[in-house]
């Protein structure tokens, strides 16, 4: 393998690797520290589809399913994001992710990585759309100010996936569906430290997100609401941020712990976007007996 940094605040390009083949384990050791120390990886120019999507993904953790539906794969841990509709009918989902956020930190055993595959781009006048926009939170922890880093040092925040849901239905215009009694019931608030210590680099993040956080605990809403306001502007200044913008081919992990991302609409309905995704639960990566063991080659 060859890992080239991008030289921004995340990201490297991998390549060298074939990824419709099992990794050995010497092989997931070094993707597991590249990924650790970039936050984002792309490996150019893959040939793969959800099979082989599902079991790369795998090696890092089990994945969550949120909607069988959202499936157009026949496999059931990969979903589909596109604007394509046929018969009248969307492939997958068309407004998935256009805001600030980090996957699945309204579970009680949050996100570990993202894993997408490109199969269609969109184009206009020879420019690439639909870039995915990504943020550094342990660099942005970092450079907090010392008195933030003391005050917040044992706070708390509730993370609400319905508040997600209803802020891209009611403010972004979503057309997906309320989500129903039994959905929110499997995914309750849940709450997290405001400053996470990550399992493999042992460097604090900062562990809100615009996305999918309600509020910081035990403050009032006036207060909190100061608070993550404070703390958003403070990880999205232009230094911690990196744009990626997709090649056909490119599968493309990143780590939620330390990282926000956000999709880029820019495109049109006409102008075809395809991506299948796996989304990994970090059940695995804070097992200390995990990491060393997959560190050890």
């Amino acid at each position: 393998m060859n890992i080239q940094p991008t030289g921004q605040a995340l990201g490297a390009a991998v390549t060298g690797i074939d990824l419709r083949r099992p990794l050995s384990d010497a092989d997931f050791a070094t993707i597991l520290r590249a990924l650790t120390e970039h936050g984002v990886l792309c490996f150019p120019k893959q040939s793969i589809d959800a099979p082989e999507l599902r079991d790369f993904s795998a090696r890092f953790g089990s994945m969550q399913i949120l909607r069988s539906g959202q499936d157009a794969t026949g496999v059931p841990e990969v979903s589909v994001l596109s604007n394509i509709r046929e018969n009248g009918q969307p492939v997958g989902i068309p407004d998935a992710g256009q805001n600030w956020h980090t996957d699945m930190t309204y579970n009680q055993t949050p996100g570990y990585v993202n894993v997408l595959v490109a199969f269609e781009v969109p184009t206009r006048d020879g420019q690439t759309l639909g870039a995915t926009e990504f943020t550094n939170t342990a660099r942005a922890y970092d450079e907090l100010p010392d008195e933030v880093k003391t005050r917040l040092a044992n706070a708390t925040a509730t993370h609400d996936l319905n508040f997600y849901w209803e802020f891209m239905r009611q403010a972004k215009g979503s057309t997906r569906a309320p989500l129903s009694a039994a959905e929110r019931a499997a995914h309750p608030p849940s709450r997290h430290p405001v400053f996470l210590t990550h399992p493999v680099s042992g460097r604090k993040v900062i562990y809100v997100n615009p996305g999918l956080t309600e509020r910081i605990d035990g403050m009032s809403d006036t207060e909190s609401q100061a608070t993550l306001a404070m703390l958003f502007e403070h990880v999205l200044q232009p230094q911690y941020r990196y744009t990626h913008r997709w090649s056909v081919g490119d599968v493309l992990i990143w780590d939620h712990l330390s990282t926000w991302h956000n999709a880029v609409a820019d495109y049109g309905p006409q102008e075809r976007r395809l991506i299948k995704r796996c989304q990994v639960r970090a059940d695995r990566i804070f097992d200390p007996a995990f990491v060393k063991a997959a560190l050890a080659h």
